[in-house]
């Protein structure tokens, strides 16, 4: 059975709550129906947990659903964007390669404005929250999805280890989910 939830879980890297890390481009990696289904699944689950421990009514629980697929939505178009930026510096700051000063410098701004509209988009929903959820239950929930997100990390780094991947793209030897080579 944890078997089974851990899976489960691991299906889930992939979208779902793809809001909190980049994701390769749709063309690069398709969805099967598979996947969006145990996706789907997981996703209704975390949903019920949330429901469950935070004691939501139904007007709640709607809201939440609302805000989670409007905010998380953004945030993985500003992840894609992060992803695909941090590749671009990977590839200028390569050893032995004279880096473009300009187009580092272009995706060193690009980097910081990303962060910025990541910190924005996490006020904007907290403050939609603060509308039908009280402070305890926005924290709780904070914290059910950090607890969760960091779950969903941890699995995906033994996924990459279980394959002999190792470490994550732009990462040297050695690193384990620190920083990454130039930045």
């Amino acid at each position: 059975m944890r078997k089974l939830w851990m899976l489960s879980l691991a299906v889930l890297l992939g979208a779902s709550l793809a809001a909190q890390q980049p994701q390769p481009a749709p063309q690069q990696r398709p969805d099967t129906a598979e996947a969006g289904r145990l996706r789907a699944q997981i996703e209704q689950r975390f949903s019920d947990r949330v429901q469950q421990e935070l004691k939501l009514n139904s007007d709640q629980s709607t809201k939440l659903r609302a805000s989670q697929e409007r905010f998380g939505a953004q945030r993985r178009d500003v992840m894609r964007q992060q992803f695909e930026r941090r590749q671009a510096l990977d590839d200028q700051m390569q050893p032995g390669v004279a880096a473009n000063a300009d187009s580092v410098r272009k995706l060193m701004d690009g980097m910081r404005s990303g962060r910025e509209q990541m910190l924005k988009i996490e006020k904007d929903e907290d403050q939609e929250m603060a509308g039908y959820l009280n402070p305890v239950q926005r924290a709780r929930y904070q914290q059910m999805r950090e607890r969760f997100m960091q779950r969903v990390n941890e699995m995906r780094m033994e996924r990459r280890e279980r394959a002999g991947l190792g470490r994550a793209p732009g990462m040297r030897p050695g690193m384990r989910g620190g920083r990454r080579r130039g930045i």
